[in-house]
C-alpha cells in the first residue's frame, strides 16, 4: 500500500489525526517506550511535564503514558512544535526544563565542524557512522526539517541535520532502489537521540519519519509504501528514546521514600525516627539491531 500524498508532509505541525487514520500502527510505534515495555506488556512514553493537565488531571499528568486517543480526535492539534506554542508556554518550558531552540545556522556550523572529519569517507562508512543528539528536543541536529525559530519548512537542499547529510549523500550516489533503502535503514540505525519531554520526543520521532519520506519522494518522485514507513518508524522507536540525561533513567521513575526507624529505649516504648531514601529510577536501555545479525542486542547505558 502506498501512502497517499497529503499536505501534512508540507507542514512543521504533524497532524496526529492524519497518522492515526492512515498509519495507526505507525503512530503506536512512535509512542512506544522500548525500555518500559516487556514481551507481554506494552508501554508508551510519558508526558514528563504538566503542560497538559488541564485536559485531564490523570490521563495528562506528568507520569501518565501518551496514548493515541489523547492526541487525536478533538485533541488532534494538542502537540505542536515549540515555534507554534504560545510565548508564555515557551517561557515556562525554558524556566522549568531549560528548553530552548537552536537556530538552524548554529546547527549548520556545529554539524559542519564535525562532518569535516568524515567528508572523505566512502558512502557505506559515512552512513553507518554513529551520531547522537543529546537532549534532542525536536531533533534539529538530526534533521532540520523546519526552522526551530519560525516553524517554516526548510527546503530539502538546505537541510543540515546529520540524518539529512546521510540521506543527501545516498540520494546523490545511489540509483538502485533496493540499495537506496538498505543504506537509508543503515543511516537511521546509526543515528540516535534522547529527550526528557514526551511531547518533544514524539515531535522528534515524527520529524525523522517525515524526513525519510521527504528524501524518498525527492529521489523517486513517489510516496514510500506503508511497509517502508513502518520499518523506519520501528528503527526510530529504538534509537530516539526518552531519558533523564543526568541519571540515565526514564524521567520521573526515581522515587523518594520515608523510611521509619524505631530506637528501643530502656524505660519506654522507643523513639521513632526516620530518613528519606532515594529509590533508583528505571535504567534506560538502548535496543539496537546488530549490523551483523538480526537478533536484538540490549546494551545498558552506563555513566
Amino acid at each position: 500500500m502506498e501512502i497517499s500524498k497529503n499536505k501534512n508532509f508540507l507542514s512543521s505541525d504533524v497532524i496526529e489525526n492524519d497518522i492515526r487514520e492512515k498509519m495507526l500502527h505507525i503512530l503506536e510505534l512512535l509512542l512506544f517506550d522500548r525500555t518500559a515495555s516487556t514481551p507481554t506488556i506494552t508501554k508508551n512514553i510519558v508526558w514528563a511535564n504538566d503542560n497538559y493537565k488541564k485536559y485531564g488531571s490523570v490521563a495528562y499528568s506528568a507520569t501518565a503514558q501518551i496514548k493515541p486517543e489523547l492526541i487525536t480526535g478533538k485533541y488532534g492539534s494538542l502537540i505542536m512544535p515549540r515555534a507554534l506554542k504560545t510565548k508564555d508556554l515557551q517561557k515556562e518550558r525554558t524556566k522549568t526544563k531549560a528548553e530552548v531552540f537552536t537556530p538552524t545556522w548554529i546547527v549548520k556550523k556545529q554539524n559542519d565542524a564535525v562532518d569535516e572529519n568524515y567528508k572523505n569517507d566512502d558512502l557505506e562508512t559515512y552512513v553507518k557512522r554513529k551520531w547522537l543528539e543529546i537532549t534532542c528536543g525536536e531533533a534539529p541536529y538530526m534533521t532540520s526539517r523546519y526552522d526551530m525559530e519560525t516553524g517554516v519548512i526548510v527546503p530539502i537542499c538546505e537541510r543540515v541535520g546529520f540524518v539529512d547529510r546521510k540521506l543527501s549523500r545516498i540520494n546523490a550516489e545511489i540509483s538502485d532502489k533496493a540499495e537506496w533503502q538498505r543504506l537509508a535503514e543503515l543511516a537511521y540505525k546509526s543515528s540516535y537521540g534522547f529527550e526528557w519531554n514526551g511531547d518533544s520526543l514524539l515531535l522528534a520521532r515524527e520529524n525523522l519519519l517525515y524526513t525519510y519520506r521527504d528524501y524518498y519522494a525527492a529521489k523517486w518522485n513517489k510516496e514510500p509504501l506503508y511497509g517502508l514507513f513502518e520499518e523506519i518508524a520501528k528503527i526510530i522507536s529504538y534509537n530516539v528514546f526518552q531519558m533523564d540525561g543526568l541519571k540515565y533513567i526514564i524521567p520521573l521513575t526515581e522515587k523518594k521514600e520515608w523510611i521509619q526507624k524505631t530506637q528501643l529505649l530502656l524505660f519506654d516504648l522507643g523513639d521513632t525516627k526516620g530518613e528519606w531514601q532515594i529509590i533508583p529510577g528505571k535504567r534506560v536501555k538502548i535496543s539496537r539491531k546488530s549490523m551483523n545479525q538480526s537478533s536484538i542486542m540490549r546494551t545498558e547505558l552506563r555513566s
